[in-house]
């Protein structure tokens, strides 16, 4: 038996053994990540490619089998975007997506959804996932917002972190072990104007501030993939940034693992950005730079080969990345077990109950209610609700980006809608039988449509491009029978929002204003002066009309809040769970005050436009129980630590209402005076305490003294000596937090 056969043999041995065997064009092939909607037997026969994305589950067995019968037989890595689940399989238990998630300010949530989207996907061959997104969502008119957890590093990197343990679990040996992706890295989200994947205008020292703690925490703790971004920096296409893909993430941060291109970003070097003039120079930059694996530029097979001849690519480099890749797959244990669907298994555990129940869970903790008179939640013992809006029904509104229909996944069609969805409506109607309600409903109008772009139908490399948006025009006679329908009820829920045409890649946005006639829609149910509840089923903070805002009784964001969302949501109407989402990213007055974000840097002139202040409308941490909740001073342990100490406090919360509330406590720390510019406040940490009406807790917080960096211009994170707050409260608003001073002293 050869050496690379035996599992009893190290990985190193292994991969040592089978790399010796190998001709260039097999360790080439290794290296490339094609779609596999093509010929599977050129694909995996004749270049012996190293993986395949998006397969169809009619084609994954014969693909595994090709593998298994060329000359070496080393398996294929099968690869999807299982972003917020298995969701391009049917019948799959489908989260909210991660910025909803992170509304849930409990990084468990993302863990546990990971964990579950693991087992689904593995049962169905599936042992490689591009997800978590550690993006930093900044400008709130790129498309991709609703992929991130938000605006914050340190709750990026909780959740992240989180993420990544579930996805892979106890250790990659374990058959439902699914390789994390940490992407996009790094700086993918600074984008200029909010357009996708343009140049990011940022400093190395900016980069390190604020882009890369997050990925430098899940590289440290083990993720075992990363994907680069699209964008350039510095006039430098990510994808041959050998500083930060090698300096930093492989050499400083001792990242072994494997580092994958997104989509055609090589072949995008000749064709869009054009700084290569062919295949074989972008593929050999792309290689001397760092990158392990090509994703669907299918130039790299011969374009690597041609370098390696012209002497530009080192088949020695060629030769780490393929061992790189080998060495997953013998830790997946793949030589041994090829994986491969699991018709049994898939029974047992896609779509069960046992996952639909965290699903509900998840989504529950993913809503954040943001306005409230009193009018939830809804006690009264009988009534009528009408349930309006475009919103109200919509599955794929509801599931959001990379999930059933939208787009992503060819062989499932553009059509296609998964069928356990609970909707808002189809959860209302659910509950309020139970509470002695009635329901009617009416659309009211719509959204948005597809117009086809003038610039042609694909791009020069033949991949689709995508039709443009237009608002669908307001329908008289819709909105006359929704305004009918609530002038006829007791209480009026409104289901408001986007829809996935107006999220994701290349779906970025010049407004944030509600589309179609939903604005008009607002105005006149406002009017009628019911009790008004709106519910946001959205993908990102959008701009809400000022005037039917001022007149609502209750706003609830539910972002996407995934197949459960809508029966997660009827349980927050009718007080049968208790809110406890957080805002994890602000929202804007107007899209003119872009960016909104809370911790950006002191000093500027003033503190306000000349026509509108600087204030969000709702900021990051913000959200509302059903109870009201007092905070008391933050009392430190001492108030002179030392840089190997810790800075240890805790601070008194009461709830004062006549309802139970589960209660987020946000700790921020605010440097007084600092040697360069830095934000004014940084998120360090939050926690959870529950409370009775009437009961007080003491909440305590550690903070190791290591923490309270800032970045040096050099890209250092230093400590320096001198006075500090930590802060405690409920939002980062300055108005929601206490303060408590401390010194930092070096002798």
């Amino acid at each position: 038996m050869a050496g690379y056969r035996d599992p009893a043999v190290p990985t190193a041995e292994r991969v040592a053994d089978l790399l010796g065997r190998m001709t260039l064009p097999e360790k080439v092939g290794q290296l490339l990540q094609l779609d596999a909607q093509g010929d599977l037997d050129d694909l995996v026969t004749i270049r012996t490619v190293g993986s395949l994305l998006h397969i169809p589950p009619d084609r994954t067995a014969h693909a595994i089998e090709l593998a298994a019968a060329t000359r070496l037989g080393i398996p294929l890595l099968l690869a999807d975007d299982c972003i917020h689940g298995h969701s391009f399989w049917p019948g799959a238990t489908i989260f909210p997506t991660q910025l909803a998630m992170a509304c849930s300010w409990n990084p468990d949530n993302a863990r546990r959804a990971a964990r579950v989207t693991a087992i689904e996907a593995t049962s169905t061959g599936f042992k490689w996932t591009f997800s978590p997104v550690l993006c930093i969502a900044r400008d709130l008119r790129w498309g991709r917002v609703d992929e991130t957890f938000g605006e914050d590093p340190f709750l990026i990197g909780e959740f992240a972190s989180a993420m990544v343990a579930g996805y892979q679990g106890e250790g990659l040996g374990d058959p439902t072990a699914m390789l994390a992706t940490a992407k996009h890295f790094a700086g993918y989200s600074e984008t200029q104007g909010g357009r996708d994947a343009s140049e990011a205008d940022i400093s190395r020292r900016k980069l390190r501030s604020w882009f890369t703690p997050p990925f430098e925490r899940v590289a440290r703790e083990g993720c075992r993939t990363f994907m680069i971004g699209y964008q350039s920096m510095d006039g430098v296409p990510i994808t041959v940034n050998r500083w930060l893909l090698n300096d930093v993430l492989k050499e400083e941060w001792g990242f072994s693992g494997v580092l994958v291109t997104d989509w055609d970003n090589v072949g995008r070097m000749v064709w869009e950005q054009q700084v290569c003039a062919d295949h074989a120079e972008a593929a050999a930059r792309a290689m001397n730079a760092g990158n392990d694996m090509v994703m669907t530029t299918p130039g790299f097979y011969d374009g690597a080969q041609e370098a390696i001849r012209r002497g530009i690519l080192d088949e020695a480099t060629v030769d780490a990345a393929v061992a790189r890749v080998l060495a997953l797959k013998f830790d997946l244990g793949l030589f041994e077990d090829p994986g491969g669907p699991d018709p049994a298994r898939q029974a047992a555990v896609i779509g069960s109950a046992a996952h639909r129940q965290t699903n509900l869970e998840v989504a529950r903790e993913s809503l954040v209610l943001l306005a409230n008179d009193g009018t939830l939640p809804l006690t009264a013992a009988s009534g009528t609700i009408a349930v309006i809006g475009p919103n109200a029904d919509d599955r794929g509104a509801q599931l959001g980006d990379w999930a059933g229909g939208s787009g992503q996944c060819s062989w499932l069609g553009p059509d296609y809608q998964p069928g356990d969805v609970v909707t808002v409506l189809a959860g209302l109607r659910d509950a309020a039988s139970a509470h002695g309600w009635r329901v009617t409903h009416a659309t009211g109008c719509g959204i948005a449509t597809l117009a086809p772009d003038p610039a042609g139908d694909s791009f020069p490399d033949g991949q689709p491009r995508p039709p443009l948006i237009t608002p669908v025009p307001a329908d008289q006679a819709l909105l006359a029978e929704a305004v009918a329908a609530a002038e006829a009820a007791d209480v009026v829920v409104l289901v408001l929002g986007d829809n996935v045409l107006l999220n994701g890649e290349a779906r970025s946005t010049a407004t944030l204003e509600l589309q179609g006639g939903q604005v008009e829609l607002w105005t006149r149910v406002a009017a009628l002066g019911k009790p008004l509840v709106v519910v946001l089923v959205n993908g990102k903070p959008l701009v809400l009309p000022r005037g039917p805002l001022a007149a609502t009784s209750a706003l609830v964001e539910a972002f996407n809040p995934g197949a459960m969302g809508g029966q997660a949501i009827a349980e927050l109407l009718f007080g049968d769970s208790e809110p406890v989402g957080r805002l994890p990213i602000s929202f804007p007055v107007h899209v003119g005050q872009l960016p909104v974000y809370y911790n950006q840097l002191r000093g500027q002139h003033g503190n306000r436009y000349a026509d509108l202040t600087q204030e969000p409308l709702f900021a990051f941490g913000e959200g509302l129980s059903y109870g009201r909740v007092e905070y008391g001073t933050p009392v430190l342990e001492t108030a002179l630590v030392r840089p190997t100490e810790a800075v240890r406090a805790r601070v008194r919360v009461t709830n004062t209402g006549v309802r139970p509330v589960a209660e987020t406590v946000q700790w921020y720390l605010r440097d007084l005076v600092t040697s360069l510019t830095w934000a004014d406040k940084e998120l360090k940490g939050a926690s959870r305490v529950r409370l009775a009406p009437g009961e007080s807790a003491e909440v305590a917080f550690e903070l190791p003294v290591a923490a309270c960096t800032i970045t040096d211009a050099a890209g250092e994170r230093i400590v320096e000596p001198g006075d500090f707050e930590l802060l405690a409260g409920r939002s980062s608003r300055d108005r929601d937090l206490r303060a408590a001073r401390f010194t930092l002293v070096v002798s």
